[in-house]
């Protein structure tokens, strides 16, 4: 019989993190979380409701803290894959606290990066999450080839950990692939994100801020076909290359809290207003996915529509947990 695969996942606690074990445990694979602080609330762990976390543990680590600890588990369990969502990734807080996005960001990812090529031989891949943050503002579809032109701290600390990696697989052969998605969204997302948080801020009969009226453009895409993606990159991807995981359709932040409001049968006065815009914020991204569509046979599923039903279920369904946990980011350094 062969034996499962056995996945680290850093940044277990992210949005993206917890959607991916979910994914990956029901995929039979055994999954090592690790995030810096203990687990939230089951109702933002996808894998804590949906029966699949008998093959989980979870570890409360901190790049920036235990380094040595989680190269002594690395070398304890000796897993297949590496899959990594820790990062500090606040756009606006980030010009508050540069120093806390550029030590997690870059100095800690090159270090953790550092020690996983040195003492992780076993590694089949490590894939690295990272964001289009790192081109600034788009014109037009852009290719994974497309220069940096960050904006902001957290962009340009991102950048800063992508570059380095790539000097480390073009160096040593580390077995890296990297992913940058567009706008995700889903079921169990933090509700200080524009989807959730127009929804239960719209149960809440509470007002949505619009930075800068919402009309920058996004492409927003459901959690469980950038989870799919993920897997299909860590799988088979190729060592080196970066994949954009994106829809083809864009649609304003405007447009978007106008969609919500119609699904939820509210008016769009009612339930908005406009605030100015956050310093560094870029138009648009347009990510051309068109790389793992044909490499790894990738698509997108879940349409706009089909996506924001099953988050405004999922608020429904748990509205007297979430009403009472904390809508706003807090900042930790």
């Amino acid at each position: 019989m062969t034996a499962p695969l056995k996945i680290v996942v850093m940044g277990s606690n992210s949005f993206s993190g917890a959607s991916f074990i979910d994914l990956a445990l029901a995929q039979g694979a055994q999954v090592i979380g690790l995030s810096r602080s203990e687990e939230p609330h089951k109702t933002f762990l996808p894998y804590r409701w949906s029966g699949h976390d008998s093959n989980f543990r979870f570890y409360a680590y901190d790049m920036n803290k235990h380094l040595d600890q989680i190269m002594a588990l690395m070398a304890a369990e000796k897993p297949d894959y590496f899959v990594n969502f820790a990062a500090q990734s606040m756009v606006g807080q980030s010009w508050d606290y540069p120093e806390d996005w550029f030590r997690t960001n870059a100095v800690s990812t090159v270090a953790l990066h550092n020690r996983l090529r040195k003492e992780c031989d076993f590694l089949k891949r490590y894939v690295h999450i990272t964001t289009p943050e790192v081109y600034g503002s788009t014109d037009g579809w852009i290719k994974e080839d497309t220069p940096f032109n960050p904006s902001t701290p957290y962009a340009v600390s991102r950048a800063a950990g992508d570059m380095s990696l790539k000097t480390f697989v073009d160096a040593y052969g580390f077995p890296a692939v990297s992913t940058r998605a567009a706008n995700v969204y889903g079921a169990a997302q933090q509700l200080y994100r524009i989807i959730p948080r127009t929804i239960l801020f719209i149960r809440l009969g509470k007002k949505i801020q619009l930075h800068g009226g919402g009309y920058s453009e996004r492409s927003f895409i459901h959690i469980n076909d950038v989870s799919d993606a993920t897997w299909k990159v860590m799988m088979n991807g190729r060592n080196g290359e970066t994949y954009h995981i994106s829809t083809n359709e864009i649609i304003s932040i405007r447009h978007l809290v106008e969609t919500i409001c119609d699904r939820m049968g509210v008016g769009f006065e009612d339930s908005a207003e406009v605030v100015g815009e956050r310093l560094g914020k870029d138009a648009a991204y347009r990510l051309d996915s068109s790389k793992i569509r044909e490499s790894l046979g990738w698509s997108d599923t879940i349409t706009l529509d089909q996506g924001l039903d099953s988050s405004i279920a999922w608020v429904d369904s748990n509205l007297d947990v979430l009403k009472i946990q904390e809508m706003d980011y807090i900042h930790k350094p």
